[in-house]
């Protein structure tokens, strides 16, 4: 099975030799070095003309981007890490996604920003974040986080697509991960099924005859984490848990996640982000006010910038460890 790498890597070879409208935009990302983590590898060399290396200005760079998609180009950006994309939220947030509705539905912004983010490779407080929550709630942004359930290189297809700007966040570790197949390998003893969406939301239950004590919700890498600690669960507790995999995360559709809570009435969210006002707490609120009376946990980053030493990354960041004891606790609440 390929890679993430490997599908994102093909995906921006198909769309730019089906459509001369694309462009990419980014810092070092022409061959031979091919972007700091080589998704872009191999475009400059096929399509020179239309991969864009820019200066050290990410405002700049989004900025550049979003003019191009108003006249019509559908321009694909590199931010080289998450961290960065701090640098880009006034054209993001004050233009990008307002212009449409600005302009009375007159013009489009066809942008994807993509970017890697996430720690565990020691890179330190800097480039280490999970800030994409910074950026959930946005009127007119879309927000996908790939995995290895889904595709993502028809993700991110599937954003090109999109009419409206789109956040692409890709997960440093998820890069060299195969994808997954159902029904074989690491998926072996799971049922997965899919919602009908160009974003879907996967749905992984254990493939046994008995009812699941918990559901969880998650996304991204955290997802490779989560079916190590529901595998945990079965094995030294008989604790069944029901992941649900996001892969929009802003706006998104919370029925697929309902449809399993009213079976479990137990609720645990799962991030990289740290724990305030993050994505797992959102999804709790709304959760909630659609069925009342569930119980639920989250489980995040703790309060602190990353740090650079390993075993203090470890300890900020989730776990497995952290998953499972945090799943305990919240069937014996």
């Amino acid at each position: 099975m390929p890679t993430v790498l490997e599908s994102l890597n093909a995906a921006l070879h198909r769309v730019m030799e089906r459509d001369p409208r694309v462009y990419v935009l980014g810092e070092d990302i022409l061959d031979p070095y091919g972007g700091a983590f080589k998704v872009t590898r191999g475009l400059s060399t096929r399509f020179p003309d239309r991969v864009l290396t820019t200066p050290i200005s990410e405002a700049a760079i989004v900025g550049v981007a979003t003019g191009m998609a108003l006249r019509g180009l559908r321009p694909i950006v590199e931010i080289m890490f998450g961290d960065f994309i701090t640098l880009t939220a006034d054209q993001i947030i004050n233009h990008a996604a307002k212009f449409r509705w600005m302009y009375n539905d007159q013009v489009r912004v066809p942008l994807v920003v993509r970017t890697p983010m996430g720690g565990r490779r020691g890179y330190g407080p800097t480039h280490s974040q999970s800030l994409e929550k910074l950026f959930l709630g946005i009127p007119g942004l879309n927000v996908i986080a790939p995995n290895t359930l889904q595709d993502p290189g028809a993700l991110l297809e599937a954003a090109l697509a999109t009419d409206d700007p789109v956040l692409f966040i890709e997960h440093k570790l998820l890069y060299p991960r195969p994808l997954l197949t159902p029904g074989q390998g690491e998926l072996t003893d799971f049922q997965v099924r899919a919602s009908d969406a160009p974003f879907p939301t996967s749905h992984l239950t254990w493939a046994l005859e008995r009812p699941p004590h918990l559901t969880v919700a998650t996304y991204g890498y955290n997802v490779e984490i989560v079916r190590a600690a529901a595998q945990t669960l079965l094995m030294e507790r008989e604790v069944l848990a029901e992941i649900v995999v996001f892969s929009q995360l802003a706006p998104f559709d919370l029925s697929p996640l309902l449809e399993a809570l009213r079976r479990t009435r137990r609720l645990l969210t799962v991030e990289e982000g740290t724990m305030s006002l993050g994505w797992g707490a959102e999804v709790v609120a709304r959760a909630t006010e659609a069925l009342g009376g569930i119980r639920a946990r989250r489980v995040a980053a703790l309060d602190l910038p990353i740090a650079n030493a390993r075993p203090l990354e470890e300890q900020i960041l989730p776990s497995e460890q952290t998953v499972v004891q945090a799943a305990l606790a919240l069937l014996e609440s």
